[in-house]
């Protein structure tokens, strides 16, 4: 299992991904989920992946080689919009499908994958898909500014109660490094370290880029500070008048 998460905020992307594959407890290895497409001045994509390895590892894979549609070979680097990006990244997913699918059901294995695909094409709106195990995908909006991969839900309360839309990509941060910790701290199938990436509207390039080990002070900040946090919460509440 992993953990992903994406903000799609006013003025920019704020992306966070764990690095834990495990297949079994005596079999944990790490492997980055984030994989960034760029050509300055023009585009800038980040794809980011959960479920099984080798799914994701195709998906991947095929999205740097291309996938021929017929007229020409299409990959990311290419492709004329974020909502053309977003299908072809869906059609790589029904491809491999195409490709293992009737394998994996003999075997009783799941084919499980999911993707979060954000970025911008010059000239273009930034945006902020999610793309699905049948290759169908959703897209984030300044109403639902988030979206989630993986083992979601230890992660996802402290996003629900303070993300909005025009929250600034340096509190999203913060944010996404909360909702990681929360993640960490409650499911051992995700692990450290993690990898950030943010991104400003227009910018074409990555703002920070940053592999984010246990030592790293920011993370010790919010290791210790959000659990300390929590206990003062917890016991600035009072207790129950109607129990002695």
């Amino acid at each position: 299992m992993t953990y992903c998460v994406g903000l799609y905020l006013k003025d920019g992307l704020v992306m966070l991904s764990d690095t834990r594959t495990n297949a079994g407890i005596d079999n944990i290895s790490v492997f980055s989920k984030m994989h960034i497409y760029e050509i300055p001045d023009e585009r800038f994509l980040t794809v980011m992946t959960a479920g099984n390895l080798g799914v994701s590892q195709a998906v991947v894979n095929m999205l740097h080689e291309g996938i021929d549609t017929g007229e020409r070979l299409e990959t990311l680097y290419t492709v004329p919009s974020m909502f053309r990006a977003a299908q072809l990244v869906g059609e790589a997913v029904r491809r491999v499908y195409r490709t293992d699918g009737p394998t994996f059901e003999a075997q009783q294995i799941k084919f499980d994958v999911s993707i979060l695909l954000g970025g911008q094409l010059r000239g273009r709106g930034m945006r902020l898909f999610q793309i699905y195990a049948a290759g169908n995908f959703i897209e984030a909006t300044p109403d639902t500014p988030f979206l989630q991969i993986g083992e979601t839900k230890y992660g996802k309360p402290i996003l629900d109660r303070v993300l909005q839309y025009d929250t600034d990509p340096a509190d999203g941060v913060k944010l996404v490094m909360v909702s990681m910790d929360s993640t960490l701290r409650s499911n051992l199938t995700v692990g450290l370290p993690i990898d950030l990436m943010v991104y400003r509207r227009d910018a074409m390039k990555a703002e920070t880029r940053r592999r984010i080990t246990e030592s790293d002070p920011y993370y010790q900040i919010i290791h210790n500070g959000w659990s300390e946090a929590l206990r003062e919460a917890y016991r600035a509440i009072p207790r129950p008048n109607w129990i002695r």
